[in-house]
């Protein structure tokens, strides 16, 4: 009876919102695009300049990336969040993150790299999303009778999501033991959140002689 109780107002709060939960649920994924692509419009200047200083590329060509970032982020956001173009939309942010990627030398930043990897996860959930025939409350949540690339496409997206909690962390480099320690309780907490979100996402896509396999790897 007390768990009725205390599962109504969660019903209830879902049944009014459940029409916005998915506009929601994109916009939180799309997030960062749509913030990088705002300020990309108020530090034109900026941007363009470090390009040009960086590769030594010109002003017309340093102009011409800033341009595409801005356009190519904003306008994928607005096609997302619209539902029109989806997958196009979503293979367009991809090339956006493997542009920036090799432009601010993001390769050789642990922390970015991680963060850009997030993001192309969040991009796998819209797509895997956007290629269900039926409307799923959230995105990214796995549907009754779907097809197992759909279903390893969410697997892919919610590991690589995951992997933004692992920016948060603060790492020593132990040489004698060549390994990485968190050096603060809470960065241990985080993770921990990080193997349960992982096993989790495993255990729910992989079947179970698949799944493990991931463990004895781990």
């Amino acid at each position: 009876w007390g768990l009725t109780v205390l599962m109504w107002p969660a019903e209830e709060f879902l049944r009014v919102t459940k029409q916005y939960l998915p506009h929601l649920a994109r916009l939180c994924l799309i997030s960062t695009f749509l913030e990088d692509g705002i300020r990309m419009w108020f530090q034109w200047n900026e941007q363009r300049d470090y390009i040009e200083a960086t590769w030594s590329c010109g002003y017309f060509l340093a102009t011409c990336f800033v341009l595409l970032n801005l356009i190519g982020q904003l306008g994928g956001c607005v096609l997302i969040l619209s539902r029109n173009f989806v997958q196009y939309a979503c293979f367009g942010l991809f090339g956006i993150i493997a542009l920036q990627t090799v432009a601010y030398s993001i390769l050789w930043d642990l922390k970015f790299l991680m963060r850009n990897l997030a993001l192309g996860g969040g991009l796998l959930l819209l797509l895997a999303e956007s290629r269900s025939e039926g409307k799923s409350m959230f995105a990214g949540v796995p549907s009754m009778g779907e097809s197992s690339p759909k279903q390893y496409m969410q697997l892919g997206g919610r590991v690589l999501l995951v992997l933004m909690f692992m920016t948060l962390l603060h790492f020593d480099f132990n040489f004698f033991s060549s390994a990485y320690f968190p050096n603060s309780s809470t960065d241990f907490l985080f993770v921990l959140l990080f193997f349960f979100f992982f096993f989790k996402s495993v255990k729910k896509t992989v079947k179970k002689p698949l799944f493990g396999f991931f463990v004895f790897c781990f």
